[in-house]
């Protein structure tokens, strides 16, 4: 989570790194690419096309040595706005609470239908799966600070209705840095994010290897709960070339898949590098 400065709207905003920038960028493709789907989904007395996003933020950013952008659930309301298809929707969360404000009064000033939930993600999900219609189409965001929030319950959640895309960011440098306190703990964050992971990875082995067979087993627990963990990812890397982590989509229809192979766009990175 960064450090939050003042905004250039008079909100507070959050100091991020440059590599955000291209996140959003994925993240807004894969909107815009979709719209024609939204687009039957929000026409008149349809069931309506939502978009959730349970880390927030507080909407707005400033890239260190650098200018301000959108946070991810500005960016991806103007998205849908500009392609003609915008969300009936747009259902927001936080843990913090000056963060979730000032994206609602963001999203607001934007002319989006926001409706925001101030708590933990695991619990927020709760709360805004069952305001979604079953018949809706919905796509959630997932964009945690760190791999020990991303926990596995959120899946199992959000798997409630049968139309839900994610696109999910993991987080390959926290999964990197903090593997071996996280392995010797008795209870450490890979637990919430992998439930289960003790039984199947042998720890015994290096760390390149153990890191594959964790996010091997949380792929199979994603499939568990009924979506299909795309192979076809994006890699984020830092200033110095260092890898920070990976966008995928995950969802339970191949029309999905399509959309974020477009969006994607990337040849030779159809598979995790560990």
């Amino acid at each position: 989570m960064g450090e939050l400065v003042p905004g250039d709207d008079g909100l507070p905003a959050e100091e991020v790194g440059s590599w955000a920038t291209e996140k959003h960028d994925y993240l807004c493709r894969y909107i815009d690419i979709s719209r024609g789907v939204r687009r039957m989904f929000v026409a008149p007395g349809k069931a309506g096309a939502t978009y959730v996003d349970l880390f927030c933020g507080p909407g707005r950013a400033k890239i260190k040595d650098g200018g301000f952008i959108d946070g991810g659930c500005v960016a991806a309301w103007r998205k849908s706005v500009a392609g003609g298809a915008p969300f009936s929707k747009v259902y927001i969360a936080d843990l913090d609470e000056v963060r979730l404000n000032a994206a609602t009064d963001r999203l607001k000033a934007a002319g989006a239908p926001v409706e925001a939930f101030l708590g933990p993600a695991q619990v927020t999900a709760s709360e805004i799966v069952s305001k979604l219609d079953i018949y809706g189409l919905h796509f959630a965001f997932l964009d945690p600070f760190s791999l020990g929030v991303l926990e596995f319950d959120i899946f199992k959640t959000l798997a409630k209705r049968k139309r839900m895309d994610i696109l999910v960011h993991l987080n390959k440098m926290d999964l990197q840095r903090n593997l071996g306190r996280n392995i010797k703990a008795d209870a450490s964050a890979l637990d919430a994010f992998a439930p289960g992971w003790r039984a199947v990875v042998d720890v015994a082995q290096g760390q390149r290897a153990i890191r594959g067979e964790l996010v091997d087993h949380w792929r199979s627990l994603v499939e568990q709960a009924g979506f299909d963990p795309s192979a076809e990812m994006k890699l984020i890397k830092g200033g110095q070339e260092q890898h920070l982590y990976w966008l995928l989509l995950v969802a339970a229809h191949e029309q999905a898949h399509k959309f974020w192979k477009i969006a994607a766009n990337k040849e030779k990175q159809g598979s995790f590098e560990f």
